[in-house]
C-alpha cells in the first residue's frame, strides 16, 4: 500500500482500536501514519475503568466474553502481548485465568423473600414454546421494525427463562425482535446453559485494564497517535464522480494552549474512520450524596456527525431510529468500593459462589429489576488487597425502588445501597465504610431499538470513496450488537474492504447450525 497514506479515527472506542491495530499488522500500514481522535480524556470508549480505592472505582458496564462468538476479537487479541506477563498475549493470559477461574452460578434469581430461584427448568408453557419456536424461525425480513412484544405474549415475559436472558444481555420487551431473534442463534450454545453462566469468559480485570490498555500499549510502540481531548465538530463531506468523499475535518483541540483552538485536518485521499453514534453518550456520574445529572444527546456531540453525513444520503442510515426516545433505551449502573470485607463474605455464604465465579445475582421482583455481580479480586490495577469492588445495574430506572420511595435515576449512591441491603435483607452497616458511584446512561441500549433495513449503514457504505462507519449502528449479516466482537468485526470489515486486503475475516460461528446445540436448546426448552 501507499506508505506515506494516512488514516484518521474518529472516537477513541475499541473498534477505532482494534482497526489500528488491523491496518498495522494486516494492512502494513505505519503507525505514525493512525492518528485516533478522541473526545474525551481516556481511549477505551465504552470499555471505560476509572478511579481509585480513595476516590472511588467507577466503571459505566460490565463485558461478559465467550470463547465460542468472539471470533474476531480473540483472534485480534492473540497478536497483542499481554504488559503483565512476558511471553503470553492478552488470549492466552485470559484463557489461563478461566480456566482457574469457572463461571458456575448458584444464585442466578433471588425473589422478593431472598430465596434463591429454583432455574433448572426455563418456565416454558408449551405455548410459551411455539411462540419462541416461532420468532426463532421467522425471516428478519418479515420481523421488520416490530418490537418483541409483538411476538410473544405476556406470561413469557414472567418465564425464569426471560429474567435470566435479558440480565444477561440487556433486553427490554419494546426492544427489536430481530435483534432478540439473532441473539437466540448466536448465543443458542448459551441456552443451555444461561442459569450457571458457564459459557462466559472474564477478563483479568475489569475490561479497560484488561484489554485496553495492552492494545493502547501495542499501538504506542508502533507509533500510533492517540489524540485525548480532540473533538471533531463537522466533517466536510462531498459527492464526486457519484462517490461521497471526505475531504476535511473541524476539530477543538484543547492540546494547543489553554483554550479550544480550531484546527482543519485536510483528510482528501487519505483513510477516515467515524464512530457513528455512542451508546454511552450523554452518561453521567454521580457519587454518595448527588444522583448522574440528566442529559441528553444535545449535551454532546457523538451523534452529530452521522445525523449531518445522514440527511439526505439513505444509503449513510438513521440515526432517529436509535437516538429519539431515552425512555426506552437508558438504565443505570453503579460501582462500588469497599474497605471492608463484610459485604463480600456475606454474600460469598450466601451465593455459594466466591467471586469471580457467581456472574449475575439478579433480584426477579426487584421495582428496578437490579441485579450485581462480584468479580475476582482485584477489579483494578492499582486496586489494594484490602479493597474490593463490585458493580450493578439496574434495567428500569424509572421505576420506585422497593425500599427507597424513588426512582433508581434520582437515587444517590447512599440510597442505592439502602436498596440493595433491602434486598438482601443485610444490615445497613455491611456498607457504612462504602462508596457507591452511580451512572446514568440514557442512550445504553439504543442500538436495540427496533429498527428496519436501511436504519443500520454497512460498515463502507456504497459509493464512498475513503471513509468507513465502525460501531454498534452498522449492518453486519448474523452478529449481534453490544458486544465487543461487533465492534472488532466491523472495524476489520472496513479495514479490509478499503485497503482491499483478501485475507479471510473469522466467520461468525453458526452454532445454530449444530445438531448437537439444537438438542441441547431443545432439552432446555422443554424442562
Amino acid at each position: 500500500m501507499n506508505s506515506t497514506r494516512k488514516a484518521y479515527f474518529i472516537g477513541g472506542g475499541i473498534g477505532s482500536l482494534a482497526g489500528a491495530a488491523f491496518l498495522i499488522r494486516d494492512g502494513g500500514m505505519p503507525g505514525a501514519n493512525i492518528r485516533i481522535l478522541e473526545a474525551g480524556r481516556l481511549m477505551g470508549g465504552s470499555l471505560d475503568g476509572t478511579g481509585d480505592a480513595e476516590r472511588g472505582y467507577s466503571m459505566r458496564g460490565g463485558r461478559m466474553l465467550t470463547t465460542d462468538n468472539y471470533e474476531c476479537t480473540w483472534e485480534l487479541f492473540k497478536s497483542i502481548p499481554s504488559i503483565t506477563r512476558p511471553g503470553l498475549s492478552v488470549f492466552d493470559e485470559t484463557m489461563e485465568f478461566n480456566e482457574a477461574h469457572v463461571s458456575k452460578a448458584m444464585a442466578r434469581l433471588v425473589d422478593g423473600r431472598r430465596a434463591k430461584v429454583p432455574v433448572a427448568s426455563m418456565g416454558f408453557s408449551m405455548h410459551d414454546r411455539l411462540e419462541l419456536l416461532k420468532l426463532a424461525n421467522a425471516d428478519e425480513s418479515t420481523l421488520g421494525a416490530s418490537c418483541i412484544t409483538d411476538h410473544l405474549s405476556p406470561a413469557f415475559f414472567q418465564t425464569e427463562f426471560w429474567f435470566m436472558w435479558v440480565t444477561t444481555f440487556a433486553f427490554q420487551p419494546w426492544h427489536s425482535a430481530v435483534e432478540f431473534r439473532r441473539y437466540l442463534h448466536r448465543f443458542m450454545l448459551e441456552f443451555s446453559r444461561i442459569e450457571t453462566l458457564a459459557g462466559v469468559k472474564r477478563t483479568v480485570l475489569n475490561q479497560y485494564d484488561s484489554l485496553v490498555v495492552p492494545l493502547l500499549r501495542w499501538l504506542e510502540a508502533q507509533g500510533v497517535h492517540l489524540v485525548n481531548d480532540c473533538t471533531v465538530t463537522d466533517i466536510d463531506a462531498r459527492e464526486e464522480s457519484g462517490r461521497l468523499e471526505i475531504f476535511s475535518l473541524s476539530c477543538e483541540d484543547k492540546n494547543v494552549g489553554r483554550d479550544q483552538v480550531m484546527t482543519m485536518l485536510s483528510v482528501k485521499d487519505e483513510l477516515v474512520f467515524l464512530q457513528n453514534g455512542s451508546m454511552t453518550d450523554a452518561s453521567s456520574l454521580g457519587s454518595m450524596s448527588t444522583a448522574p445529572a440528566k442529559l441528553k444527546k444535545s449535551h454532546k456531540s457523538s451523534w452529530t456527525l452521522w445525523e449531518k453525513l445522514a440527511k439526505g444520503r439513505p444509503a449513510l442510515g438513521r440515526p432517529e431510529a436509535f437516538n429519539s426516545c431515552v425512555a426506552q433505551s437508558d438504565w443505570a449502573s453503579f460501582t462500588v468500593t469497599l474497605k471492608d470485607p463484610a459485604f463480600f463474605d456475606q454474600m460469598q455464604r450466601f451465593t455459594g459462589n466466591e467471586a469471580g465465579t457467581g456472574g449475575l445475582v439478579t433480584f426477579k421482583d426487584s421495582n428496578w429489576l437490579m441485579s450485581i455481580v462480584l468479580a475476582h479480586q482485584p477489579h483494578f490495577a492499582n486496586q489494594p488487597a484490602d479493597v474490593q469492588v463490585f458493580w450493578g445495574y439496574g434495567l428500569f430506572p424509572d421505576r420506585i425502588g422497593n425500599f427507597v420511595a424513588k426512582a433508581m435515576a434520582d437515587c444517590t449512591g447512599a440510597e442505592l445501597l439502602q436498596e440493595l441491603c433491602g434486598h438482601l435483607r443485610f444490615d445497613p452497616e455491611t456498607v457504612a465504610s462504602a462508596n457507591c458511584i452511580p451512572c446514568r446512561m440514557p442512550y445504553i441500549t439504543s442500538m436495540f431499538m427496533p429498527r428496519a433495513a436501511g436504519d443500520r449503514p454497512l460498515p463502507v457504505p456504497e459509493d464512498t470513496a475513503n471513509f468507513a462507519f465502525i460501531s454498534q449502528f452498522v449492518e453486519i449479516p448474523l452478529d449481534t450488537v453490544f458486544t465487543v466482537e461487533f465492534s472488532v468485526r466491523a472495524a476489520q470489515m472496513a479495514v479490509y474492504q478499503l485497503l482491499g486486503i483478501t485475507k479471510p475475516i473469522p466467520a461468525v460461528s453458526a452454532h445454530d447450525k449444530s445438531l448437537h446445540a439444537q438438542f441441547e436448546a431443545l432439552v432446555k426448552a422443554l424442562k
